[in-house]
């Protein structure tokens, strides 16, 4: 018989089995792994170097990067945030580095040394690592629960569930009338067939600026601020269309609007993060300063020259001297600068780093302890949960908080 079973052996499942017997010695705690490989997620993560959290000190700013649990994270990450994280691993000889976009890494750049640091707490611990462990139901048993793994019951006191983005598992919690909400994906990238980035893949816009052109109506059904809508950050060409940190950000904000419209809809791309006015100043500054230099030769808005090349080209600017550009071709250059048209056709997923928005039902869990409001001492932490994410650490340092927040309400 276990005290408590942990069914996952990924972030919030270590961290969560680590603190509770840390901080309670006497009780049997296990972890269930469904792969033989646990801890997949932390070994892939930042191009395998594992983005542990991210620099972001002040928890009201540190919620903005939730586009689904930010009111009810607001009081989690009061009890465990991105410091205490920094301290936690440094006690365990783990040193984290603040990257210039405020990422942060482990000294070593290397994801073994995370995944290392939980295994030899789990071996000092004596926690058990159970692999190949597929967990099937559980049912109530008096003040235990029985829960079903392998085909075989196991009795235990408290059950947490950290199994991470699971069609399977969200679908039997449903059936124990733990409300799920349907996932769908978040984080993506954006299928575009356009002339103007065809064949130009690699090139970064490094401060672009993303709108999405839906109906008002969608985004007062899906509770979505209109300012969201726009997100700016590095836009990335790539093979399949567009990618990078701005196209990610506002493809998990739009994640259920996006769903809703099967992924067919339009963007308005800034290409310089700029006004019209800043621009069209630009511009009639150039005329100015390099009246008799050729417009194609001489990009401007760090837009890299290949592209800045195919953008005179659509404006039929090709060898003409900046002295010769009329008023009419300035502002058909700002246009196409700040208010570029694409017709979106698809989406692209990593699906090593497949991020969903959906699983169970927020309203559901007391955040003050991280238990199902429905079941007593059944706990949820990680990607289970209805909460996502933007990239940079902030998925990771949700699973560190919730495990930490079990962990200091088992006894």
């Amino acid at each position: 018989m276990l005290d408590v079973a942990v069914i996952g052996g990924g972030a919030a499942g270590f961290f969560a089995a680590i603190n509770i017997k840390e901080k309670q010695p006497h009780l049997n705690v296990a972890i269930f792994e469904k792969t033989k490989t646990p801890l997949g997620k932390v070994k892939i993560s930042g191009g395998g170097r594992c983005n542990v959290t991210h620099a972001c000190f002040d928890n009201q700013e540190l919620v903005k990067y939730y586009p689904r649990g930010r009111k009810e994270l607001l009081s989690v990450f009061e009890k465990f945030n991105p410091k205490d994280t920094i301290s936690w691993f440094k006690r365990r000889g783990v040193e984290l580095k603040i990257e210039k976009d405020g990422r942060m890494f482990p000294e070593s750049d290397a994801s073994d040394t995370i995944i290392d640091c939980f295994y030899k707490s789990c071996a000092t611990l004596k926690i058990p690592i159970n692999l190949q462990q597929t967990f099937e139901n559980f049912e109530t048993r008096d003040n235990h629960y029985e829960i079903q793994i392998n085909g075989q019951k196991i009795l235990t006191k408290y059950l947490v569930i950290a199994s991470g983005s699971s069609q399977y598992l969200w679908e039997k919690l449903r059936g124990k009338n733990i409300p799920i909400v349907n996932p769908v994906p978040s984080l993506f990238t954006f299928n575009i067939k356009n002339p103007l980035i065809n064949d130009l893949m690699g090139i970064v816009m490094p401060k672009a600026r993303v709108s999405l052109l839906v109906d008002k109506n969608l985004i007062k059904t899906y509770k979505i601020n209109n300012q969201d809508m726009h997100q700016t950050g590095p836009v990335l060409i790539t093979h399949w269309g567009l990618s990078g940190p701005g196209i990610l950000k506002l493809s998990s904000i739009g994640a259920r609007i996006l769903h809703h419209l099967d992924y067919q809809f339009e963007i308005i791309l800034n290409m310089t993060g700029l006004d019209e006015a800043s621009i069209i100043n630009n511009l009639k500054q150039k005329k100015l300063e390099d009246s008799k230099k050729k417009i194609d030769a001489n990009p401007l808005f760090q837009i890299s020259s290949r592209l800045w090349e195919k953008i005179c080209v659509t404006c039929n600017l090709t060898d003409k001297k900046w002295a010769d550009i009329s008023n009419k071709e300035l502002t058909q250059l700002m246009t196409i600068l700040c208010q570029y048209k694409l017709i979106v056709n698809g989406k692209s997923t990593n699906k090593d780093e497949f991020v969903t928005a959906g699983g169970v039902d927020l309203s559901s869990i007391d955040f003050k302890t991280m238990q199902s409001k429905v079941f007593k001492n059944l706990f949820f932490a990680g990607e289970i949960l209805d909460i996502d994410a933007l990239t940079g650490g902030f998925n990771f340092q949700a699973a560190w908080s919730e495990a930490w927040i079990i962990s200091e309400n088992i006894t």
